[in-house]
């Protein structure tokens, strides 16, 4: 992004800004609970999805300082989108939204651009939970830093909000239970869906409970994705630049770690089989990787062992390995940083079987 963009966005976000906090104050609420129903339509699938402008709205502020407050009639209020036979009003949303920003009635065109602001900062100040501050390295030349760098000041001996989480108590009233986070977990952005340490060690109760804490990190960021394709400008916001900047190495760090613990498992169970003699009949491999473009967990599908009555041999698996570690290497949709983590996967599977 140039300069000339970063300052231009910059620009726009500290003018809408402006712009909201001129409202009275009960324009702003209701501007603030139509961005809900607006919020909610982004970030599911909704069919249609119905929301209203103000009956007034300032404007510009006068020559002379005062504010122009102009008003909306009650037909061009009420705004439907969508329809029972769409599956996505997304994209009818969107353009819909950008009629209005574009309607000569300077009154409904403000209150347009008004609901696209206050849906972005709903979006990511009250649908996202805050994380704790935290600064991550990169490893090597990767373009997103996933290691939490150790945090040089003593722990309170008082456990703050971030370092714990909140049990509601229903057996007497003695108020809500603290638990504390892990140290491994409290590294981290949200240590709450902090599933492995740094050292690949399971931290929750099973793979499933994992899994669902990645997926809970992926739709947070598909969430501020969907903030800042509604509002662009969004990026010059900071709880946004903290938030990406936290969950983004957090995902990416967790992510890893999970493909690498389904090695490892997979690994096992065919170390597993092959005492017992229960891979003569073919070997096929479904190994994980998380792809930091896409962020999310893709699979590798390696067939070791075709199927037929074939006497399973660990060097079928070492050859497989390398065959995926060339293609791999020469695969054009991988960056380098996810080339080389699913390079790792491959090579944990070829020395695991290597005599």
């Amino acid at each position: 992004m140039t300069n000339n963009m970063v300052t231009h966005l910059q620009q726009e976000y500290e003018i809408q800004e402006k712009l909201f906090e001129s409202q009275p104050a009960i324009v702003q609420r209701f501007l603030e609970g139509q961005a809900q129903f607006i919020a909610q339509a982004l970030i599911t699938k909704m069919a249609r999805v119905h929301f209203a402008l103000p009956d007034r709205v300032v404007t510009q502020p006068s020559a002379d300082g005062k504010l122009v407050t102009e008003p909306i009639s009650e037909a061009e209020r009420q705004i439907k989108v969508g329809n029972a036979l769409q599956r996505d009003v997304r994209a009818a949303l969107q353009h819909r939204l950008s009629e209005l920003e574009r309607s000569e009635n300077q009154a409904v065109a403000v209150s347009a651009g008004l609901l696209r602001y206050a849906s972005a900062m709903h979006m990511v100040h009250d649908l996202l939970p805050a994380g704790r501050m935290v600064m991550y390295r990169p490893c090597d030349d990767e373009q997103i830093p996933t290691f939490p760098m150790e945090d040089d000041n003593p722990e309170s001996a008082i456990t703050q909000e971030s370092d714990a989480i909140v049990e509601e108590s229903s057996r007497d009233d003695r108020g809500d239970l603290q638990t504390p986070f892990v140290p491994a977990a409290r590294k981290f952005f949200l240590p709450q869906w902090v599933a492995f340490d740094d050292r690949g060690n399971l931290l929750v109760g099973s793979v499933k409970e994992a899994e669902a804490h990645v997926q809970s990190m992926r739709r947070y960021v598909m969430i501020l994705h969907r903030s800042l394709s509604l509002a662009p400008y969004m990026s010059a916001n900071e709880e946004y630049q903290q938030k990406r900047y936290g969950i983004l190495g957090q995902l990416v760090n967790q992510g890893r770690a999970l493909a690498t613990f389904r090695t490892i498992e997979i690994i096992r169970e065919i170390q597993a089989r092959a005492e017992k003699h229960s891979l003569n009949r073919g070997l096929s491999v479904s190994l994980s990787y998380f792809d930091d473009q896409s962020l999310a967990m893709e699979i590798s599908n390696i067939e070791i062992i075709p199927a037929g009555r074939i006497m399973f041999s660990p060097a079928f698996i070492v050859r497989a390995a390398r065959g995926e570690q060339v293609k791999a290497a020469q695969d054009t949709r991988l960056n380098a940083s996810t080339r080389r983590h699913l390079l790792a996967q491959l090579t944990a599977l070829e020395s695991a079987f290597q005599s």
